[in-house]
């Protein structure tokens, strides 16, 4: 492989990867009802919507949930694989594959997102308390609102000791877990890493 088709593979790598983040924030941030009019959430609302408009004129939303985001993201998975397949110089790739590695990539996706949310917000909670500083940054607050459906519930069986709040270590564990699962149920290995956004 030659160093023209690896700079396609890294850039299409990238500039796909960031629009499907992109796109499952959208869709995550609804799902935690997070602040529309936060200016993290207005970008990612800006970068997405052209292409979510399409969608939703034939997919309708759910008690607030739209649904026409999910899809997209799905979407752009499946192109995702055909295209980094081909530049690979892999044949074609069936249906069948495509739709099931892009289910198991947003999968993969969503969990990652989540853990590194978790990380940042810990490192940025440290950061604002030895800094003095107490207004968070509007990235800090959309992490806060992103995490806190899934931080809450934990934090109810379990709560803060000392002042330290130990729900993010099991959420960890359950992340370790689940990637797991997915690892050993779908045999994940570096080649479809290679070709699938977010493993």
């Amino acid at each position: 492989m030659g160093a023209t088709s690896n700079s396609l593979i890294l850039l299409f790598n990238t500039l796909g990867g960031l629009y499907l983040l992109a796109i499952l924030l959208r869709f995550l941030l609804q799902i935690a009802k997070a602040d529309f009019y936060n200016p993290v959430s207005q970008s990612v609302v800006k970068i997405t919507d052209p292409l979510v408009r399409v969608l939703r004129n034939f997919i309708p939303g759910y008690r607030g949930v739209d649904f026409s985001t999910l899809v997209l993201a799905l979407i752009i998975e499946a192109v995702a694989i055909f295209v980094l397949v081909l530049l690979y110089g892999g044949s074609l790739p069936g249906v069948g594959y495509v739709i099931t590695w892009s289910f198991v990539g947003i999968l993969y996706f969503i969990i990652n997102i989540y853990y590194y949310a978790i990380i940042a917000s810990i490192i940025m909670s440290f950061v604002m308390m030895f800094s003095g500083n107490m207004n968070p940054h509007p990235i800090l607050r959309v992490i806060w609102q992103l995490t806190e459906p899934v931080m809450a519930p934990i934090r109810k069986i379990i709560p803060a000791i000392g002042g330290l709040d130990f729900s993010p270590i099991f959420i960890f564990l359950a992340i370790q877990i689940i990637q797991s699962f997915l690892i050993s149920s779908f045999g994940i290995t570096d080649q479809h890493a290679m070709v699938i956004i977010g493993i």
